[in-house]
């Protein structure tokens, strides 16, 4: 009996064959051969309808896409939401442990933590409150300016990338009324039709490009600015008292027992022991 191994059917040979080592068989990567070559194809039509305005917006988009990348490693760096340690700090300054507040945050890598580190440094030292507090309020601007870089690149981008787009479509209409123009009396409305598509493609791609750029930059500014309140916040109760302990329980008759007590501002109580 002769062996059938000259017998099989190269089509059906040909859907089961993959690559040395297990790979994909051949016809996905065909496919995704196809699918890559495809997509260089749309983007180089688009390039080719765009001209150099789609050509300026993708190379925004590309640089708006790495500030927004690099801003996220940034703030993650940082730990921006790490809060508790900042408040574990304070609630020992106000309990009477400057030095266990300190070895909370000394070690932390967030801003707010590292200027009121810097704030229970001088504290501890002796030095003048005013003096440490203007310390402590300049290391933390330094800290939010390092926060605030890039964002600006990042709104230039958001504000210009629709103002280029329309730029684009405005000189391709002109292009398009122009061959029009050139046309006479046999105006083929293929051609207009043509020449606004693409003169509207340039608007696309600036809207494409504006749109996620305002919408990074506003969380990026927010996360920033709540960075800024909660230094200044922090700061300010190194130096302060928590009023709300003056206040006893919730029933609104706290502050009445500490005048009881002999307790409360010497000038309230001598007006109300006139009344």
């Amino acid at each position: 009996m002769s062996d059938p191994v000259g017998t099989t059917d190269p089509a059906a040979a040909g859907d089961v064959v993959t690559a040395a080592g297990g790979g994909l068989p051949v016809d996905g990567a065909l496919t995704a051969g196809a699918t890559e070559a495809d997509w260089l194809t749309t983007l180089t039509d688009m390039l080719a309808a765009g001209g150099p305005v789609v050509a300026i917006l993708l190379a925004m988009s590309v640089i708006a896409l790495a500030i927004v990348l690099v801003k996220l490693w940034q703030f993650r760096s940082a730990r921006l939401g790490d809060r508790a340690s900042v408040r574990n700090a304070l609630t020992l300054v106000r309990a009477g442990r400057p030095h266990d507040a300190l070895a909370v945050v000394r070690s932390k890598r967030n801003p707010v933590a590292q200027a009121v580190a810097r704030a229970l440094i001088g504290h501890l030292r002796g030095l003048p409150d005013h003096k440490v507090r203007e310390e402590a309020v300049r290391f933390g601007g330094d800290m939010l300016e390092e926060l605030r870089g890039y964002l600006r690149p990042l709104e230039v981008i958001a504000s210009l990338a629709p103002l280029l787009g329309l730029f684009g479509t405005v000189l391709g209409m002109i292009g398009a009324f122009q061959q029009l123009e050139a046309a006479g009396n046999q105006v083929n409305p293929a051609v207009l039709s043509g020449g606004i598509w693409e003169a509207l493609l340039t608007t696309a791609v600036g809207l494409a490009v504006a749109i996620p750029a305002v919408a990074a930059l506003n969380w990026l500014e927010r996360a920033v600015e709540r960075t800024a309140h909660e230094m200044d916040s922090a700061i300010t109760g190194v130096f302060t008292q928590d009023l709300s302990t003056l206040l006893g329980e919730s029933d609104g008759h706290g502050y009445e027992r500490e005048f009881e007590r002999g307790r409360g501002p010497a000038r309230l109580r001598t007006a109300a022991a006139g009344e």
